[in-house]
């Protein structure tokens, strides 16, 4: 099992200083990944149910906390490191234009020499796409088109997409990326996540969810896949722990084969991961 630091581009790690010091820790210490998350924009008021709270709300200081475009804040610790890998968790892909972001993501696996692990999710803030004019409704559906324009654009010198939401004529599209292809990673906790996961992805990671409903979600999305005629067993399980030994023991059972686990300030990394990054991940102890 392998571990990622989640949450990384909030707070404090906004300023530079701070940034860099995080991500040498995190490689010094031993982990896979580094992990940045997303809100273009956090409305002062808003009715949507956020969904990985049992009150349905974001918690108390949330929405005014200093919080990076996690493109920029993973291209600057792409820049203090040289091998760990470098994850949005998530990007919200449907807020995003799908050329722009084929370009800006292309431009980071490139810059960090194929270290790129590209977490996409649907969102779930009506009022954040209403304030970026980009329409709620068909976000799924959306998000699945986008993710196919991403794969020509990334795969093709001359690319061209005719969908219901991306439609472009031949373009040149540089630079591609170092990988040959770049992991998508499709966040979520649906049966419609475990779809998308199972056509179009490479890992599903739900957050923190009963073991049970990981492994029934993860069977699902292995389930589509083999329906959309691709290998099930490629289809990796991600998610989230609070580093907790037995519920690691319980993830692996589960077929987890990374996590991610609460960023830290960098003095309390070694503490607090990395006996548990040696005794988990048979990779970093070799």
């Amino acid at each position: 099992m392998k571990f990622g630091l989640m949450s990384a581009n909030l707070m404090a790690n906004v300023e530079g200083a701070a940034a860099g010091e995080l991500a040498r820790a995190a490689e010094e210490v031993g982990f896979h990944s580094i992990w940045a998350v997303e809100h273009s924009v956090v409305p002062v008021e808003y009715t949507s149910t956020y969904p990985y709270d049992d009150g349905g709300r974001l918690f108390k200081g949330a929405s005014q906390l200093d919080h990076s475009d996690p493109l920029i804040w993973l291209a600057f610790a792409a820049a203090v490191t040289t091998k760990i890998r470098l994850a949005t968790g998530i990007l919200i892909l449907p807020q995003r234009n799908p050329l722009i972001a084929a370009k800006e993501i292309a431009s980071l696996d490139r810059l960090s020499n194929g270290r790129l692990d590209l977490g996409i999710g649907v969102g779930w803030l009506r009022e954040e796409f209403e304030a970026l004019g980009v329409p709620f409704e068909a976000r799924g559906a959306r998000t699945d088109e986008y993710l196919r324009a991403l794969r020509v654009l990334w795969s093709e010198t001359k690319a061209e997409y005719h969908g219901d939401f991306v439609d472009f004529a031949p373009v040149y599209c540089q630079p591609k990326p170092t990988q040959s292809s770049i992991p998508i990673l499709v966040g979520g906790h649906s049966d419609r996540a475990a779809r998308r996961a199972g056509e179009l992805g490479d890992v599903f990671f739900p957050a923190e969810r009963p073991v049970e409903t990981l492994t029934s979600l993860h069977s699902a999305a292995k389930q589509y896949a083999e329906g959309a005629g691709r290998d099930p067993s490629t289809i990796e399980l991600w998610t989230s722990s609070t580093g907790d030994r037995e519920h690691l023991e319980q993830l692996i059972e589960a077929g987890v084969t990374q996590v991610m686990v609460p960023a830290r300030p960098p003095e309390q990394l070694e503490d607090r991961y990395a006996q548990l990054i040696v005794d988990y991940d048979s990779e970093a102890s070799l």
